[in-house]
């Protein structure tokens, strides 16, 4: 049962560093120079990691101290097979993109195992009622978009609710994602720029010749701390943190200080050395939680001996995991908190499935995707990972969101993702999806923003205040779904915790939030009866309606089980001590 989602610099390190290397001439080449990411031995010497690395081709680009992981780039077509040789390597994986965040804008409408199949349900959706910044008129102390939150509501993240009691001051929540959009008004106010860091650099194609990132945006092709090009950081972001200030909305936590860890590519992609990079720089700089809206790619579930797989690919999957449990330990270890998205698939991740997206990246020509069967014993990474807080997704019903990953023994917890059909007839419903920060050019370059700054479209939404407006955007998934269960962990660090005299500000151990989460969230049984079968009216572009039906099955008690884990969180509960 699963339990538990280029620099130019070398740096002397002990064997628990993480390395860039580049071209060496130890070998017979073929010409073309490409990256690989080594896992050096445990316990063994650096020294000899890095002779086996130049022995087999390969030269040091850049090492990360804190884990024994090392990316190589090399002309060698022989560089995989001999680093592994050497005693000193524990293994070796292709450079290649090991996240992905959802793309909430152009997925398409057929499930799959990929978190960006709930988006699919965002296009083309009508919302019930008009999405005014007046929705709140007439309630006290409210942001003038509460009215609109309902999964705020739904956790008691309020101003009569949690709000009354902690909001998250001198706690450090870091995003790793896409960026985040620190000059958005409705989160400047509690953006850390200096403390933020890109571990990422743009890629404008893949192997195929197929749009990645796109050309870049800056010459270094390197964007600022404070840039999203893809909205999806932005938007976890503002549901953890966006602050109290008359404008759009608030975040759980309210005061507390988001930190960008940008891991991810402008597509969504995540690479193995930024996401590990984003893990240790939060253990060595005073995070205390930590967001993860992002799934181990190019593999989707990492298998150590899947047949379907090659023995080379079998090898690199086992890197990756290994690597990324090295890189969460030590978050962990130096009290980082790590929170992470279940999944959009829509599948139990305690039974054998088939996956049909793996992998999902060419970084050599040709390469597709091919269908694996997937036993229990595959890992995803980081939802899977030890010490990792996995995160279902509910609707505005409480119910679990219909693309929700889930399974006995894998879930941990549930918080609001929104579900667009969990609706009296089972049609769409933008509005039933998470309302936070959009970036506003993204909404202009999208096309979204009428000529005078208005959105043309339900799925954004504009609040101004003295003369400064901010845009905010509806998406659904787990992905949102889990900064709910970050922001909450930010306030029991802020109610629990104790002062950091090192960092300033609060910290708590994250054994102790885990505690606390698992102890104030809501029990919310198994539906009756348990199979619970989701009926959606998909709207065509005739305008007809198909009917579309999925049937999950709820395994557990009342108090834990395989949809909501241990409960929803419960913000109002924390916040107030219990």
């Amino acid at each position: 049962m699963r339990r538990y989602v280029t620099r130019v610099a070398v740096v002397a390190a002990s064997v628990s560093g993480l390395l860039w290397v580049a071209a060496g001439t130890g070998t017979a080449t073929g010409g073309q120079e490409r990256q690989y990411v080594v896992l050096y031995a445990q316990g063994g010497s650096t020294q000899a990691a890095h002779a086996a690395i130049a022995a087999a081709g390969g030269k040091v680009l850049e090492e990360n101290t804190a884990i024994g992981v090392a990316t190589v780039t090399t002309k060698s077509d022989a560089f995989q097979a001999a680093a592994r040789a050497s005693s000193a390597i524990a293994g070796v994986a292709r450079s290649t993109v090991i996240g992905r965040a959802p793309d909430d804008r152009l997925a398409g409408d057929k499930a799959s195992f990929k978190f960006d199949a709930a988006q699919a349900d965002l296009q083309g959706a009508t919302a019930a009622r008009p999405a005014s910044q007046d929705a709140a008129k007439g309630t006290k102390k409210q942001e003038p978009l509460a009215g609109l939150q309902w999964d705020m509501q739904q956790i008691g993240a309020t101003a009569d609710g949690s709000q009354r009691y902690e909001q998250g001051k001198g706690v450090r929540v870091g995003i790793i994602d896409t960026g985040v959009d620190g000059t958005h008004p409705d989160i400047a106010p509690n953006f850390d720029k200096a403390l933020s860091r890109n571990f990422t650099t743009d890629i404008p194609v893949d192997a195929n010749g197929a749009v990645v990132d796109g050309p870049c945006e800056h010459p270094s092709c390197v964007d600022p701390v404070d840039e999203d090009d893809n909205g999806h950081g932005t938007h976890v972001a503002s549901e953890i943190a966006s602050p109290v200030n008359k404008l759009g909305i608030a975040g759980i936590a309210p005061k507390a200080t988001i930190v960008s860890l940008r891991a991810g590519q402008d597509s969504g992609f995540f690479f193995l050395q930024p996401t590990v990079d984003a893990l240790t720089y939060a253990g060595d700089h005073g995070i205390d939680v930590v967001n993860m809206s992002f799934y181990v790619d190019p593999w989707l579930f990492n298998c150590a001996d899947n047949p379907a797989d090659t023995p080379a690919d079998q090898a690199e999957q086992r890197t990756v995991v290994t690597a990324m449990q090295r890189a969460l330990d030590y978050a962990y270890s130096h009290g980082v908190t790590l929170v992470s998205a279940a999944g959009n698939g829509g599948t139990d991740y305690t039974k054998t499935i088939v996956d049909s997206s793996s992998p999902d990246f060419a970084d050599v020509p040709g390469e597709q995707p091919y269908d694996r069967t997937i036993p229990p014993s595959c890992t995803s990474m980081p939802s899977e990972g030890n010490h990792v807080l996995s995160v279902t997704s509910t609707g505005i019903s409480k119910r679990k969101a219909y693309y929700s990953d889930y399974g006995n023994g894998y879930a941990d917890l549930s918080a609001p993702g929104g579900d667009v059909y969990d609706t009296a007839d089972n049609k769409r419903d933008i509005t039933k999806a998470v309302l936070a920060a959009y970036p506003k050019q993204l909404a202009q370059a999208r096309g979204q923003l009428n000529p005078d700054g208005t959105p043309n479209t339900p799925s954004v939404v504009q609040s101004c205040h003295d003369g400064v407006c901010g845009y905010y955007q509806y998406l659904q998934g787990t992905s949102m779904a889990s900064p709910h269960a970050a922001g909450v962990a930010a306030l029991a660090v802020g109610r629990f915790g104790v002062r950091d005299h090192v960092n300033g500000g609060k910290t708590a151990s994250p054994a102790l939030v885990e505690q606390v989460l698992r102890a104030t969230a809501t029990d919310t049984p198994c539906p009756t009866p348990p199979l619970f079968t989701y009926t959606r009216l998909v709207k065509q572009p005739d305008g007809t309606f198909v009917t579309v039906t999925a049937s999950h099955m709820c395994e557990g008690t009342p108090t834990d089980n395989g949809f909501y884990g241990d409960g929803i969180v419960d913000a109002k509960k924390v916040a107030r001590g219990f």
